[in-house]
């Protein structure tokens, strides 16, 4: 079983290069760190004895994990023995998930890592022993505030050795990142300064030589037009699709949402700007996304739906709740949460998956350009942006013209689609077009936001029937469902009503204007 603990934490290194200060020769003294009591409300430093530590670091052949920024380790020694993996959640903050030590990499973990390893395999890359010397940061009270470490290093790779000394201090859970500022300072008047490697096993492999490479940038259309500026958006995209991975196998907030997102924009942009890039190598891949988009929303609709729920429910006074509704919407919820979470997973875990990354992979690195790609990309954006805008009018404008009822809802949907695939092609235009295309995606925006609380309405109406039809089914009172379900009914009408008035603003001809 894996467990996570989140790291804030800065290192250190002495300014006259591993330990040594003012000219003196040798590395990894001790007795060098400044006495930190009364920095910052540190009111002791205790002593916690010396361990020692090895550790062998796994990565591919290519050290991708290392270019990312992510280490696998298996480390003896310590209190914390076993496999790390840490990922890097933004500077000097990593979250580090834990497994009990094995001879090889554990299930838990490799799958964290598999969007980025894919089908290579992972193999020692360098061993690290170090001799810490650790001291606890006390505040009045006695409780920790830090752990302060002075660690001796030895990195070996083949018959490449490297040896430095590093500080690093590491915070308490709750404390105040503040405290780190104020060692620094204090630090930095002893001939301490921020050490340059992100972490051990960075300044490992550089030191022995065998840092990863930076990606080659790929040959392609020059800066300015509209292929290099379509690239840098899906290359973006791309990124962001594979760094949510490890999220939404942890079943982090929002990382659901996030990956589907990047996961329609990837998918939007290769609609929009069809002219640009040649739609036969596309298209295909656009079904995968779309297929993506598919598995991973069961999971993300099923969260939605139910926040909606709680919420309305919630909203009632407790003479219209009646029979056990909380606990009938919690054995609801618990049974699907199960299913989709086991999908959502499933799709990460497939062949089909790791071929839709490659995929786009291949794509970036040979992209099949049209003749638009090497125009200017404020002479060729404007026209897909205004294209998925007048797709955006017809949609609109044909809902508008029905009757309500479940005809007009459909209509409505797709007309929420459509606003949602303007609004990204203005957003991946920005860039290249500033404020008309920010403007136009800002109109989309509101249009999609109010079709997608009329569409999240005709959704949670269905799930409350068919709640309904269940309590019923057990003697329960079907009443609360039932009011419920008329409360959505008026969400859903004042969404109607209000849509021609948000349209005709959105709609405004200058908004347009300003595009071409």
């Amino acid at each position: 079983m894996a467990e996570t603990k989140r790291e804030i934490e800065r290192k250190f290194e002495f300014t006259h290069g591993d330990g040594a200060q003012d000219g003196e020769a040798g590395a990894g003294h001790r007795g060098r760190v400044p006495d930190l009591t009364g920095t910052a409300g540190i009111t002791a430093v205790r002593a916690e004895g010396t361990v020692r530590l090895d550790a062998v670091y796994y990565d591919t052949p290519d050290r991708r994990l290392a270019a990312a920024g992510l280490t696998l380790r298996r480390r003896t020694g310590g209190q914390d023995a076993g496999w790390h993996l840490k990922l890097p959640v933004a500077p000097g903050v990593r979250d580090e998930i834990r497994a009990p030590l094995a001879d090889a990499p554990p299930r838990a973990l490799t799958a964290l890592v598999r969007s980025r390893v894919r089908d290579l395999g992972l193999e020692p890359q360098v061993r690290l022993g170090s001799e810490r010397a650790v001291s606890h940061l006390l505040d009045a009270r006695g409780d920790l505030l830090a752990e302060l470490s002075t660690d001796t290093v030895r990195a070996e790779r083949g018959t490449a050795v490297a040896t430095w000394t590093e500080v690093e201090v590491e915070l308490a859970d709750g404390v105040d990142p503040a405290l780190l500022d104020a060692v620094e300072k204090r630090f930095r008047k002893a001939g301490l300064r921020v050490s340059d490697a992100p972490s051990k096993l960075a300044r490992a492999l550089a030191e022995t030589g065998a840092a990863p490479e930076p990606a080659a940038a790929a040959e392609g259309p020059p800066e300015g037009t509209a292929g290099a500026h379509l690239l840098a958006y899906l290359r973006e995209q791309r990124d962001v699709l594979i760094a949510l991975d490890p999220a939404v196998r942890l079943d982090l907030p929002d990382s659901v949402h996030q990956m589907r997102v990047a996961t329609r924009r990837l998918r939007s942009a290769l609609a929009s700007y069809r002219r640009i890039v040649d739609r036969t190598a596309t298209d295909p891949l656009r079904g995968e996304l779309r297929h993506l988009a598919t598995e991973l929303g069961a999971d993300r609709d099923r969260e939605v739906l139910l926040e909606r729920l709680r919420t309305r429910l919630g909203e009632l006074p407790r003479t219209l709740v009646h029979g056990p509704v909380r606990s009938r919407l919690r054995t609801w919820n618990a049974a699907r949460r199960s299913a989709t979470r086991r999908h959502a997973v499933a799709a990460l875990d497939s062949p089909r998956h790791l071929a839709l990354l490659d995929a786009l992979d291949a794509l970036l690195a040979d992209p099949p350009l049209r003749a638009r790609a090497t125009r200017p990309a404020a002479r060729v954006l404007p026209k897909a942006v205004l294209r998925d805008w007048d797709r955006l009018a017809r949609r609109v404008g044909a809902a508008l013209e029905l009757e309500p009822g479940e005809e007009r809802d459909t209509a409505l949907h797709e007309a929420r689609k459509a606003a949602k695939r303007a609004r990204y092609a203005a957003e991946a235009a920005a860039p290249a077009l500033g404020k008309p295309a920010q403007r136009l995606a800002k109109a989309a925006k509101t249009v999609q936001t109010l079709l997608g609380e009329h569409r999240d309405g005709v959704v949670a109406r269905e799930a409350l029937h068919r709640l309904a039809l269940q309590a019923a089914g057990a003697g329960e009172s079907a009443f609360t469902w039932g009011v419920l379900y008329g409360r959505e009914e008026g969400v859903t009408a004042r969404c109607e009503r209000e849509l021609p008035a948000v349209w005709a603003e959105a709609a405004d001809p200058a908004l347009r204007a300003a595009l071409t």
